[in-house]
């Protein structure tokens, strides 16, 4: 079954880490990314650029209404995520837990819909 990781943190607290905190935290992320990609666990995923870069669309009777910037004020923004392959919902919870993103912030496991 395929579950969405989705990686939630504090952008102002990323934004004033130090340059080595940013990088220690990078490397995390990437070696986590080669665990999942040598278990076939890794489907896809990507960091997200800030929430200050956001567009969103609402379509009240089908007429486009644009707006920039995070919709949302949060104490957390969604800063990336996986796509992953994992037998059930306990496997999953498991590959989240070791996420760089679950020791400091929030990891939100989410099953994808089946058609």
């Amino acid at each position: 079954m395929q579950y969405m990781l989705l990686v939630y943190w504090n952008e102002a607290e990323h934004k004033n880490a130090k340059k080595e905190q940013k990088a220690e935290m990078f490397a995390a992320y990437a070696a986590y990314t080669e665990v999942l990609k040598k278990a076939g666990a890794f489907l896809a995923g990507s960091g997200l650029q800030d929430s200050s870069t956001a567009t969103v669309v609402r379509a009240p009777d089908g007429k486009p209404s644009v707006l920039n910037g995070p919709y949302i004020e949060s104490k957390e923004q969604l800063g990336g995520y996986y796509l992953i392959e994992a037998a059930d919902l306990d496997s999953a919870v498991l590959w989240a837990a070791r996420c760089p993103g679950a020791q400091h912030d929030t990891v939100e496991v989410r099953p994808l819909m089946v058609y």
